[in-house]
């Protein structure tokens, strides 16, 4: 068997929460080693966010925490402070890669810019993930996972109204995705461009600094609609008249999507060919559109009658678009990532042994695999420090005391 896909890949993350650190996950969990700055005394603000092992707030046992960083390296440092910043541009000098997600002009100031580190590193490529870019009159604003989802428009985009909702009457206001999707999307597409510059990296030898815009990330998700309202505005409202979407069944939620005709004559055969489905009120697209609020609480009614499973599995034998809304419990249950082993068990120091959700590929000569379980604050301190740069544990103690590490 080979190396790791990402084997001798340097990586420095100098980044909090989920985006940059999800973006150095992916190269971390295939083979890159990346050693990931953290603040001294404080640590990465995921620590502190739920959820936690047992209900119990603990810097060490957040499981957001725990699944954003396995694979790396841990150290504090403060490249604030002159000995921070000889340090950190110790660290970039021989890395590949280094990601980091503070405000626009931030690491200019620390004389850590990109033009900065690339006199010390020619090739260095520099990942920086901010909320709206690096340029732009919102480049300085600050955000959370809310502001980028809605002022993307995928809160909007991706819901339709329901075809119950006739015209002029109230709907509810767009919703957020659940947990920090929108962020976990931004790491991904920081990880894609991220690769393609690195392969760029090895052909040439020349880096570049990446600029990530997390809304550019989520209105890219939104291409198409975003597309349609640039060339015809009156279609760029959200869906009005769609039949199906996110259904109530017998012991929980479909998600049905039929708006092409073979699509809606399947759902029509798995609800038994119904009279009411046959008719001028059905023909095609545009009458169905228009008869929506008569149509989806028939729909619905036939899906109170009938469980996720029978919907899901007889919905399938007849080509019809249609999945059952899992919960956590039943995703763990599933026969279908037990098989795939897609939860893998990693031993962490003090929050012991948990399942983790590991990859939606397998490459076959240089697998995926958590090498390591997330850091403790500062648990490499004394090998990046003293093994590798030269330090002794005494500097170690009069840097901590200075605020340095």
């Amino acid at each position: 068997m080979s190396d790791s896909a990402l084997a001798g890949v340097k990586v420095i993350e100098y980044c909090d929460m989920v985006s940059g650190p999800y973006c150095a996950k992916l190269m971390a969990d295939l083979g890159a080693e990346v050693i990931k700055i953290e603040k001294p005394g404080t640590g990465d603000e995921a620590r502190r966010r739920g959820p936690f092992l047992n209900d119990i707030p603990h810097p060490e046992r957040s499981g957001l925490f725990l699944y954003l960083n396995t694979s790396k390296l841990g150290i504090t440092l403060n490249p604030g402070t002159p000995t921070g910043k000889k340090i950190f541009t110790g660290l970039v000098k021989d890395a590949h890669i280094l990601i980091e997600d503070t405000t626009p002009g931030t690491m200019e100031q620390l004389g850590l810019g990109y033009e900065d580190l690339k006199k010390i590193n020619p090739s260095l490529i520099m990942t920086s993930i901010t909320p709206y870019g690096q340029t732009g009159p919102y480049r300085g604003y600050k955000a959370y996972h809310l502001n980028t989802y809605h002022m993307s428009g995928q809160a909007y985009f991706s819901y339709s109204i329901p075809a119950s909702v006739k015209e002029g009457q109230a709907i509810k206001p767009p919703v957020r995705g659940g947990g920090y999707v929108g962020d976990y999307d931004a790491g991904l597409s920081a990880a894609v461009a991220t690769m393609a510059a690195l392969y760029q990296q090895g052909l040439s030898g020349i880096g570049q600094h990446i600029d990530v815009s997390k809304e550019d990330a989520l209105i890219s998700l939104d291409r198409v609609d975003i597309g349609t309202f640039a060339n015809d505005p009156e279609a760029g409202s959200r869906r009005h008249g769609m039949l199906g979407g996110l259904v109530p069944c017998k012991d929980g939620y479909v998600v049905i999507t039929a708006p092409q005709q073979h699509q809606w004559e399947a759902l029509v055969k798995l609800m038994g060919n119904p009279e009411w489905a046959l008719g001028e009120k059905t023909k095609d697209e545009f009458a169905r559109s228009e008869n929506a609020p008569e149509l989806q609480p028939l729909i619905e009614e036939w899906m109170r009658q009938h469980t996720r499973e029978e919907i899901y599995h007889q919905g399938q034998s007849f080509s019809c678009p249609i999945g059952p809304v899992n919960s956590a419990a039943d995703v763990w249950d599933s026969p279908q990532y037990q098989e795939r082993k897609f939860f893998v068990e990693i031993d962490h120091p003090e929050a012991g042994k948990l399942s983790y959700p590991s990859t939606s590929y397998k490459l076959s000569e240089s697998p995926w695999q958590a090498s390591r379980a997330a850091p403790l604050l500062g648990e490499h301190n004394e090998e990046i420090y003293c093994q590798r740069l030269g330090y002794t544990r005494d500097d170690l103690v009069r840097m901590k005391a200075a605020g340095v590490i």
